[in-house]
């Protein structure tokens, strides 16, 4: 039997035969530049477009994207600064409920950016699953 996978990247993958227990999370590091994370900005914002905000938060969401999408607009994004503005939107759609209610809408792209992040983004990742 012969597999040919192309070109693909699932974070991080298990193949377990039997119990597998894991402490204190797992990421992965991805290796592409500034166009990866500018892609994965791109399709936070087409999210959090589709889901009504609170009137509360919405400013503040708004904003931090912004912030957000002029950081991944480096030639070398800080990912520390991305980091910090994704947990800040996150927290917000996470208080106000928006998370839980839009469900993987707004979990695809958070948790798929904080994977980029790699280990910066493990607090994201903990919040959105639990």
């Amino acid at each position: 039997m012969v597999f040919n996978i192309g070109n693909q990247q699932g974070g991080v993958v298990n193949n377990v035969a039997g119990n597998q227990t894991v402490h204190d999370g797992q990421s992965a590091v991805f290796t592409a530049g500034g166009q990866q994370a500018r892609d994965l900005v791109r399709d936070l914002r087409t999210a959090i477009e589709q889901t009504p905000l609170p009137p509360a938060v919405e400013p503040q969401v708004r904003a931090e994207l912004d912030s957000l999408d002029a950081e991944v607009t480096r030639p070398e994004p800080d990912r520390q600064t991305v980091a910090t503005r994704l947990g800040r939107i996150t927290r917000l759609l996470s208080t106000t409920g928006t998370l839980a209610t839009a469900g993987t809408r707004l979990i695809g792209p958070i948790g798929a950016l904080a994977g980029w992040l790699g280990t910066l983004g493990q607090p994201i990742l903990r919040t959105i699953t639990g």
